[in-house]
């Protein structure tokens, strides 16, 4: 296979990871925006793990939230999608970035894509999920952040074994 052949396989490859975190971002957000009553909780494992719907209006565990409209939008909405757009390009345009390293923005991308379209569609982020297991507990999340999570621990794990390479005692 030749490099061009080569590139816009990759280059397919990333574009279906994106679509695939923002569908199941999107699906998901609208399967409890219409099956779930606002702070209604479901009990899907006990109480570790729960489904709460919940409208955020900020960024991640609602910081922002209390910011003017016009601060808000523009923090929470036009620069983030713009660091988005640049990073849709610059994965579809860098020659050398390893497929886990394109994976792995690909996720954080589309996750962010996810969140995003809900703040300019929906005027907030569409959050439901929620696990406690005692010391550990998080905040109420969404598929996106699973997406965006998923992309940093492909990263840190990337470079652990970049590290691991260099450095074998480690």
């Amino acid at each position: 296979m030749n490099f061009k052949s080569n590139r816009l396989v990759r280059n397919i490859a990333i574009v279906l990871v994106l679509i695939a975190n923002i569908g199941c971002d999107q699906i998901s957000k609208s399967v409890i925006r219409e099956n779930v009553g606002f702070y209604q909780t479901i009990h899907v494992i006990k109480d570790y793990v729960t489904i709460t719907y919940v409208e955020n209006t900020g960024a991640f565990l609602s910081i922002g939230s209390s910011l003017p409209d016009s601060v808000k939008i523009l923090v929470l909405s036009v620069i983030p999608l713009i660091a988005l757009l640049f990073g849709i390009i610059y994965l579809l345009t860098k020659k050398n970035l390893t497929w886990l390293s394109a994976l792995a923005l690909s996720f954080a991308i589309g996750g962010g894509i996810g969140n995003i379209y809900d703040r300019l569609i929906h005027g907030s982020v569409t959050d439901f999920m929620h696990i406690n297991f005692g010391l550990f507990q998080t905040g109420i999340f969404n598929m996106a952040d699973v997406s965006i999570m998923t992309g940093m621990f492909i990263f840190l794990y990337q470079s652990y074994s970049r590290q691991r390479s260099r450095f074998p005692g480690l």
